[in-house]
């Protein structure tokens, strides 16, 4: 009866956070468009071969109550997404003569930024990213992992050495692409997940991830389902190939520093706010790192420095994405400038090694656990 009643609570709020993430994917939407689509119902249902679907009769949007339970809520969006695009064709465009994935339904997705593919034995592409592909980026893709895997090596200079040949290879790689305007395919998915506070060190790794691995981020509004209530996330949008590796490094910086933190802090005397401090002074210290590694003074020159030029395409592709973005900064409150050092140190000894074929936390996502 317990397991019921719990199973019963989640599912209302997994049911309130699509109401609400329906909610927060109409402000684009201009304002006749937004008084057409009225809020339909939600419901969970027990599909086995879809993942959802929009109902203009019921007027209802149901997913697959197995697909809810075993993914992230980056998945679950998704297709929530996709079926308000459905919405949308039979509500705002009024169009019923159209293949459900007509001409007016991809121009829904446009606006709603849906994913077209979000449907049927649809593989989220969360996940996607890490199958094999045989296309020429993933023979580079192959490379930077042979390279990661050489940074397992005990041998501290030698697993540097590694690392380091292994951003040479991708900035290398993205010069070339980007000068000779290669058309390229960007996508956007989640790192780590959606909550109701960030704390400093997650806004610093974003910015690594920003400046050292070809990624754009943007933080969005996303529902944290433990708590029932809507938070944010940090979303990266780039090409697969670098989604794969930005997402890899993310959740790796994200144990490294967990596994710090429980050694450094063993004694259990140091509060919430000097772990930002600590895990801070991880990422400076691995920024250093990087930005020492990738100077003159290790024979890597300068032009494949993380940074070197602009990818117009990504910056394009994410203002289609967000027309509208803000900008704020966050104060930096008193900190403890010897955790902060410690920090640093050991930051300077982080080394991102080999599993860039899978992603770090790549399991199945159960609510209930």
């Amino acid at each position: 009866m317990k397991n019921t009643k719990v199973l019963e609570g989640l599912e209302q709020r997994i049911l309130h956070g699509l109401s609400c993430e329906w909610d927060v994917a109409l402000p684009d939407v201009n304002r006749e468009q937004r008084k057409q689509m009225i809020k339909p119902l939600f419901a969970l249902r027990d599909f086995k071969n879809r993942l959802g679907y929009w109902s203009s009769e019921k007027r209802e949007i149901g997913l697959s109550r197995q697909f809810v339970m075993n993914h992230s809520w980056n998945d679950i969006r998704e297709v929530l997404l996709h079926e308000m695009a459905h919405q949308f064709v039979s509500d705002v465009s009024k169009v019923h003569h159209e293949p459900p994935h007509g001409r007016c339904f991809q121009n829904a997705c446009r606006i709603l930024r849906a994913n077209p593919m979000a449907a049927g034995t649809y593989i989220p592409f969360s996940r996607l990213i890490f199958r094999e592909t045989e296309c020429e980026s993933d023979k580079i893709r192959l490379r930077i992992q042979k390279l990661m895997a050489l940074a397992q090596s005990s041998n501290l200079f030698e697993a540097e050495a590694a690392m380091i040949k292994a951003h040479e290879l991708m900035a290398k790689y993205e010069i070339e692409q980007i000068v000779q305007k290669v058309h390229r395919d960007y996508f956007s998915i989640f790192v780590g997940k959606p909550a109701l506070r960030h704390f400093r060190e997650n806004y610093s790794l974003a910015h690594l991830l920003m400046d050292y691995y070809f990624v754009k981020g943007i933080w969005i509004g996303a529902y944290v389902v433990e708590k029932g209530k809507m938070g944010s996330v940090l979303e990266i949008s780039g090409t697969a190939q670098n989604l794969q590796i930005a997402s890899y490094v993310f959740d790796f910086i994200h144990q490294f520093i967990e596994s710090e933190w429980k050694i450094y802090n063993a004694d259990g005397k140091l509060n919430r706010y000097r772990k930002t401090d600590f895990s801070s002074g991880i990422l400076s210290g691995f920024r250093l790192k990087l930005e020492q590694e990738s100077s003159v003074g290790r024979g890597i020159s300068h032009r494949l420095s993380p940074v070197p030029i602009y990818d117009i395409q990504l910056k394009q592709y994410v203002e289609t994405r967000f027309p509208r973005v803000k900008t704020f900064r966050r104060k930096g409150g008193r900190c403890h400038y010897d955790v902060v050092s410690d920090g640093t140190e050991i930051g300077k000894t982080l080394v991102i090694r080999k599993g860039i074929s899978q992603s770090a936390t790549d399991i199945p996502i159960r609510y209930l656990e």
